[in-house]
């Protein structure tokens, strides 16, 4: 059995369960179980409606939807006044968007009966209505009924494809991932920051045999007890991060999710909840770098006065805190 073909049964196994909707009946069945709930996520949404608009926009159906959002309308509420609804937080609340379809030309915009959870005949073509429901549709038509475009919007997903990817190439949208595994790999950054060091002095101290070598250098220093020491400690950070390793790293280079998160997310935390502790003005801005990911290493100049090229590189280790240029 080949990975490829491991590959393919996980990935078939994974559609035919989302397609069947038996993953989102066991879901239902055990709401405590399955669903995490925090006060949080209402007071940000309350202080989000509060200076702009905010919009929800789910491949799930109306009543899967409806049920777990529910969850929301029992914790809702502040101490002695009755819950809020839930979708009294957002101004717009489109569901069936069949993402990444969604992002390019979308399907027909209909309206959902929020009392039957069926659809309305015919398309929908009027102006937004408050705390209504609709399927389908594209992430045009929510521009144009919330009338924002580009930059205007922050979009929120969890999926580097689905989510983030297409809506910033497609759309120009400001991008926010969600990265639950973030908060596990900044740990074991934290409680193994000597392995990161000793890879780094590695790497350097590699470059360095290769310094005062040139295209017209015959020599080949040895370096095998270096590239064995590399993979011994590459090999030890791994095993930090469980059996599936880093997400974002093997040994000193990025994984590509890591190369595509660095590119089409502006931000990216494991909590979409970290906005609670900024306010809404705050200018998120990335390190300064000279070359990213890459840290150049400078040599002196060659005898013949002619500045000698960059040799080697070493990929820097990803930044602990992510942030890059945001709204």
């Amino acid at each position: 059995m080949s990975f490829r073909s491991m590959f393919q049964d996980v990935r078939e196994a994974m559609d035919q369960v989302h397609l069947s909707g038996c993953l989102k009946e066991k879901t239902l069945e055990n709401l405590e179980k399955y669903v995490v709930k925090d006060p949080r996520v209402p007071l940000l949404l309350s202080r989000m409606r509060e200076v702009g608009k905010v919009f929800l926009a789910t491949n799930s159906d109306y009543n899967y939807t409806d049920v777990s959002g529910g969850t929301a309308a029992g914790w809702g509420g502040r101490t002695g006044t009755p819950p809020r609804p839930w979708r009294s937080y957002f101004d717009l609340i489109v569901v069936d968007t069949r993402k990444p379809l969604f992002f390019a030309e979308g399907t027909v915009l209909r309206q959902v009966d929020t009392d039957t959870g069926k659809l309305r005949v015919g398309t929908y073509t009027g102006p937004l209505q408050h705390c209504a429901v609709y399927s389908g549709g594209s992430s045009d038509l929510v521009c144009d009924l919330l009338g924002v475009k580009g930059k205007d919007i922050l979009y929120m997903g969890d999926h580097i494809f689905g989510d983030i990817l297409k809506s910033k190439k497609r759309q120009g949208w400001r991008t926010f991932l969600v990265v639950p595994e973030l908060a596990h790999e900044l740990q074991v950054w934290t409680e193994k920051s000597e392995l990161f060091e000793e890879l780094r002095s590695l790497d350097l101290f590699l470059a360095e045999l290769y310094q005062h070598l040139d295209s017209g250098s015959s020599e080949r220093p040895d370096i095998s007890s270096i590239k064995r020491r590399i993979q011994k400690v590459t090999h030890e950070m791994d095993m930090c991060y469980g059996k599936m390793g880093s997400l974002f790293r093997c040994g000193s280079r990025q994984t590509l999710f890591a190369s595509q998160l660095m590119r089409y997310a502006d931000l990216y935390a494991a909590s979409f909840l970290n906005f609670l502790y900024y306010p809404f003005s705050y200018l998120f801005r990335a390190p300064s770098v000279l070359v990213r990911p890459a840290l150049c290493l400078s040599f002196p100049p060659c005898p013949s006065d002619v500045p000698k090229p960059i040799r080697s590189w070493v990929p820097a280790p990803l930044p602990p805190v992510p942030a890059a240029d945001g709204p």
